[in-house]
């Protein structure tokens, strides 16, 4: 069995495609993964191992064909409301339940319009991956025009942002390492209304950037020193 386990390292993919990370996704590898992991988690073996092989170069195709990211630069958004926590203790979970389906269907049909896609829901906010910060911009411009319409007594729901390019890795469906990371900081350290992006996406738009005024003081945890945030209020 180790043998088989040392032959993975050759493979294309991820050689350690079969843990509960890796297998989280929804595609047909990941589930069938889950499945494998499950049915051999007392008696894993040769079989485990060769199946598993299967597996990993199965999701690495599909990678490549497009329904996974694979080790390609993206555009990463973080989006969450500003003061939502506070105003949900004192609404309760049926009005705050309501307001975030709005919230949902005011954000996210922009991010799909724009070839977006939704990686993940985070309860008042979400995680998306573009190809290119263009659209990515675009679609949290829009999604923040949107939200302006969205009624809810007694709280003025109100999103901030953060926008970083980089490449993060594709495992189990979600996207980790550290320009994620950055990204989600960056969100967290937006203002109501405001959207921080950082300097590797201002580079990337070139002459079609928008006007944005560099944050003088930004030594987040997590956040190399070196990396600037600018913030656009309007694009």
């Amino acid at each position: 069995m180790t043998a088989v386990k040392f032959l993975r390292e050759f493979l294309p993919g991820d050689s350690e495609f079969g843990d509960a990370l890796s297998t989280g996704g929804k595609n047909q590898a990941q589930t069938a993964g889950r499945r494998l992991a499950a049915a051999t988690a007392k008696r894993p073996g040769v079989l485990r191992e060769a199946g598993m092989s299967a597996l990993q170069v199965w999701q690495a195709v599909s990678e490549a064909q497009g329904r996974g990211r694979g080790d390609r630069e993206l555009a990463i958004v973080f989006t969450d409301l500003v003061e939502f926590s506070e105003w949900a203790l004192e609404a309760g979970d049926d009005r705050a339940l309501t307001l975030l389906r709005d919230v949902s269907e005011a954000i996210e049909p922009p991010v799909d319009e724009r070839g977006g896609e939704v990686v993940k829901r985070l309860g008042d906010g979400m995680m998306a991956v573009f190809d290119d910060p263009r659209p990515a911009l675009d679609a949290v411009t829009e999604a923040r025009e949107r939200l302006q319409k969205v009624d809810c007594d007694g709280y003025d729901p109100r999103i901030r942002a953060g926008i970083h390019v980089g490449r993060p890795r594709c495992i189990g469906g979600d996207y980790l390492g550290v320009d994620v990371n950055v990204a989600a900081r960056m969100a967290e350290e937006a203002k109501g209304d405001e959207i921080l992006v950082s300097d590797r996406v201002l580079e990337l738009l070139g002459d079609d950037a928008p006007k944005a005024e560099r944050k003088r003081r930004f030594r987040v945890k997590g956040v190399p020193r070196d990396l600037g945030a600018h913030s656009v209020r309007s694009s």
